[in-house]
C-alpha cells in the first residue's frame, strides 16, 4: 500500500490511558459531548478502518461530520478531515491509493464527491453535479464511480439574468406529492451517473420518470444492479421496487430481474458475478409492517431462491461471504440486533456476533477481514475487529465520556398481554437502584410502529433514570424483532393492540413492587406520540404526559402527510370507510375523556406527522381545562436536529415530567 502520508502532529492520536474520574449524572448538555460514530470502512488490504466522527457545536448550533481513520492494530489514528462543512460515507478505492468521501464544502452544492490521495495532499473535487450526490460504488478496476443524483432544477440551468429573484409557486402533479426533508414533490428524479476518474468527466446512465436506488457494480466492472419503481402506469401508486441490471454503458436499456409485487431492495453481486443476492420485503399492502427476506436470483433472471426464509425475523444489509457460499446480513431479534451468516445451500443461520448489544453496521475485505460497529445499553456504539467470535476495539472516541458518566442499568423484562402471549421490554433503573424505595415510572414509546427498543445506549432514557425515574420501554405488538404476525397484528386496527401491551407492561412493573403507581409518566415521538394519545384517550391512569410529533384526527393527515399509500391499501380511502377512520381516530373524539397533563411537540415543517396533528390536540385540551403545553420548534422536520432544539427538548420533557410527578428537578 502507498506510504502513509505526512500529517501535522495535531491529526496523530494516540491512545492513552483514561484519568480516573468521580463518575456523575448524564445532563441534557453532555450531547454536546458525545460523539457518533459512523460505520467503519474497511481498506481492500486490510490495514486501515475508515470511519466519520459526528461532533454537536454548541457556539455554532450544528453539527458537523469529519472522516477518521484508524490502524488495523488499533495503534494510530489520524483524523482526514478538518473543514468546517461535514464530510461522510467514507470508501477506499480497489487499489488502497483514494479515499472518497460526499462534502458540501467550499460550496459544493448538494454535496459532492471528494477523492483525497493517501500519498499526500489535499482533497480534490471529483464531481460538479447540479443534483449532488446522495450515494456511490467505486468500479472494481478503480477508473470509475457510479453516482446517484437528482435531476437538476430547470431554473438553475438558467443565466442568472434570467433567473426569477423572489419564490416561485410550487406546482405539483403526483400522487405522493410530498415527503419529510424533501418538501413538496416534483418530477426531478434520482438516477445513475458513472464519473471517470482520470477525466472528472459525468454522464448519466439511467433515465426516466423514475427513482433509482442502490447501485451496485458486477465484480468484471461491466454492469450495474439497482433498484427502482418501474412498474405500473404509476410508479407511485405502487409499493414496488425490483432489481435491474444494465451495462455500464451510457444508453443501455435496464433489463428487470425481479417480478416480486412487493419491495426488492439492496442488490449485492455474488463473488463470480453469477447471482445477485438482495432483500425481499413483505406484500405491498403491509407497507407499514414490512420485514425483508433474504433472495438470490441468477444474473440471467428466473425464479428467485429464498434463503433461510423460516427464520422469521429481521435481516438487513446483506452482503457476500467471500467464498460465494454464504449470506452475511444484520439480523434484528428481540431487543438485540446481530451479525449473521446464512448459507446459501442450506439456510442454515449462524451468528456470528450475538447478545445483549446491537450490531449497527459492519464491513468487510476479500481475505475475510471483518469490522463492525457495535454498543450495548451502557456504552455507544465504537469500531470493533472481528476476529474469529473474538470483538477488539478499534476506536475509543467515547470512553473519557464514559469514564466520567454514572450509568443506569438495563434489564429485559417479559410479560403477558391480555391475549396470553409474552411481550418483551426493557426496564432501565437509576444509578443506585434501591429495591426497598419507590420510583416514578416512565412509559417511553418508540415510533414506528414499525421499529423496537433495544440494547444500544439512549441518551434519553439514562436521562431520565439520572433524574430518579424508572424507564419502561415495550416492545408491543406492531414492533420489529419478533416476526411477521407481530408487526402486523395491528393492520388497520391502531391504538387497540398496542395500547393493551403498553398498559400490561406497567401492572408487570407496579408488581414487582418499587414503582409508584401514583406517579405514572407517559411519552414518546412519532408513533410513540400516536400511542400516547391512544393510551391517555384510553385511561386516566398516567399523571404526566409528553406527545411528539403524533396525531388523533387521522382524517385530517389524510393529503397532508407522506403516507397516501398506507391510508389507501391499510384503512381505504376515508369516503369509503369513514367508520374505520373515526375509529382509529378516538384520541380526539374521545378527547373529553382525557385527564393527563399533556405537552405537544413537534417541528413546524414535518411532512412525516405535520404539526396539525399536535395543534389540535393542544387546542381540544385547551379548550376542555386540560393542563396543556404546545412546542413548536421552527425549522425542523419530523427528526429535530438543530443540537439547541435536542437540548430544550430533553429540558422541557424533565421540566413537564418534574411539575406533575414531583420528581427532583435537573
Amino acid at each position: 500500500m502507498p506510504r502513509l502520508p505526512l500529517l501535522p502532529a495535531a491529526l496523530l492520536v494516540a491512545v492513552t490511558p483514561l484519568a480516573a474520574q468521580s463518575p456523575r449524572p448524564v445532563t441534557p448538555g453532555d450531547l454536546y459531548r458525545f460523539r457518533d460514530v459512523g460505520a467503519g470502512r474497511l481498506s481492500p488490504d486490510g490495514q486501515w478502518v475508515a470511519y466519520t466522527v459526528t461532533t454537536a457545536d454548541s457556539a455554532k448550533d450544528r453539527r458537523d461530520t469529519d472522516v477518521w481513520m484508524t490502524s488495523w492494530d488499533g495503534v494510530r489514528t489520524v483524523r482526514l478531515t478538518a473543514s468546517p462543512e461535514s464530510e461522510g460515507n467514507p470508501r477506499w478505492s480497489p487499489d488502497n491509493r483514494y479515499l472518497a468521501f460526499v462534502s458540501g464544502r467550499y460550496d459544493a452544492k448538494g454535496g459532492q464527491l471528494w477523492l483525497l490521495d493517501r500519498t499526500g495532499g489535499e482533497a480534490v473535487r471529483l464531481t460538479d453535479l447540479k443534483g449532488g450526490v446522495s450515494d456511490y460504488e467505486w468500479s472494481p478496476d478503480g477508473t470509475r464511480l457510479v453516482v446517484l443524483s437528482r435531476d437538476p432544477d430547470p431554473a438553475e440551468a438558467k443565466p442568472d439574468s434570467a433567473r426569477d429573484k423572489g419564490p416561485r409557486p410550487v406546482v405539483m402533479d403526483r400522487y405522493a406529492f410530498k415527503r419529510d426533508g424533501d418538501g413538496y414533490l416534483d418530477r426531478r428524479r434520482t438516477h445513475l451517473w458513472l464519473v471517470t476518474v482520470a477525466t472528472r468527466a459525468a454522464v448519466q446512465l439511467t433515465t426516466g420518470d423514475y427513482d433509482d436506488a442502490a447501485p451496485r457494480w458486477s465484480p468484471d466492472g461491466t454492469r450495474l444492479a439497482f433498484t427502482s419503481e418501474r412498474e405500473g402506469a404509476d410508479p407511485d401508486r405502487q409499493n414496488n421496487s425490483d432489481v435491474y441490471v444494465v451495462e455500464a454503458v451510457p444508453g443501455a436499456a435496464p433489463r428487470r430481474l425481479t417480478t416480486w409485487a412487493g419491495p426488492d431492495a439492496s442488490p449485492v453481486w455474488s463473488p463470480d458475478g453469477r447471482r445477485i443476492a438482495y432483500l425481499q420485503g413483505s406484500a405491498p399492502e403491509l407497507s407499514a409492517y414490512t420485514q425483508n427476506t433474504l433472495a438470490v436470483v441468477s444474473v440471467e433472471g428466473g425464479a428467485p431462491q429464498l434463503v433461510a426464509a423460516a427464520l422469521d425475523r429481521d435481516v438487513s444489509a446483506v452482503t457476500w461471504r467471500p467464498d460465494g457460499a454464504a449470506l452475511r446480513f444484520l439480523l434484528g431479534d428481540d431487543r438485540a440486533q446481530h451479525l449473521a451468516e446464512a448459507e446459501v445451500a442450506t439456510g442454515r443461520v449462524t451468528r456470528l456476533v450475538d447478545g445483549r448489544r446491537v450490531v449497527t453496521a459492519y464491513d468487510g475485505n476479500r481475505e475475510g477481514r471483518v469490522v463492525l460497529n457495535t454498543g450495548t445499553a451502557a456504552r455507544s456504539a465504537e469500531v470493533f475487529a472481528l476476529e474469529g467470535r473474538t470483538l477488539r476495539a478499534l476506536t475509543h472516541v467515547n470512553d473519557s465520556l464514559f469514564a466520567a458518566l454514572q450509568v443506569a442499568t438495563t434489564e429485559d423484562v417479559q410479560f403477558r398481554n391480555r391475549d396470553g402471549q409474552e411481550v418483551g421490554a426493557l426496564l432501565v433503573k437509576p444509578h443506585g437502584f434501591d429495591p426497598a424505595r419507590t420510583y416514578p415510572l416512565l412509559l417511553r414509546i418508540h415510533g414506528g410502529p414499525n421499529g423496537q427498543d433495544q440494547h444500544l445506549y439512549a441518551l434519553e432514557r439514562e436521562l431520565f433514570a439520572a433524574n430518579g425515574y424508572l424507564v419502561l420501554a415495550v416492545n408491543y405488538r406492531g414492533s420489529s424483532g419478533r416476526g411477521q404476525a407481530w408487526k402486523k397484528a395491528i393492520f388497520a386496527d391502531w391504538g387497540n393492540k398496542e395500547v393493551q401491551d403498553l398498559l400490561a407492561g406497567v401492572d408487570h412493573v407496579l408488581s414487582l413492587g418499587f414503582a409508584d403507581a401514583a406517579r405514572l409518566g407517559i411519552g414518546g415521538w412519532s408513533y410513540g406520540g400516536i400511542l400516547t394519545n391512544y393510551t391517555i384517550a384510553t385511561t386516566t391512569r398516567f399523571r404526566a404526559a409528553t406527545s411528539g410529533a403524533g396525531s388523533s384526527l387521522q382524517t385530517s393527515m389524510y393529503g397532508t402527510d407522506q403516507y397516501i399509500y398506507q391510508y389507501e391499501n391499510e384503512l381505504g380511502a376515508p369516503w369509503k370507510n369513514p367508520r374505520l377512520w373515526e375509529k382509529v381516530s378516538y384520541p380526539f373524539y374521545k378527547a373529553d375523556r382525557i385527564t393527563t397533563p399533556t405537552q405537544f411537540l413537534g417541528g413546524e415543517k414535518d411532512f412525516n406527522v405535520p404539526i396539525a396533528g399536535s395543534e389540535q390536540m393542544y387546542q381540544a385540551l385547551r379548550s376542555l381545562g386540560v393542563p396543556t403545553q404546545l412546542v413548536v420548534y421552527p425549522g425542523e422536520f419530523h427528526g429535530i436536529s438543530r443540537p439547541s432544539f435536542v437540548k430544550d427538548r430533553y429540558e422541557r420533557y424533565l421540566g413537564w415530567y418534574a411539575q406533575h410527578l414531583g420528581a427532583k428537578v435537573p
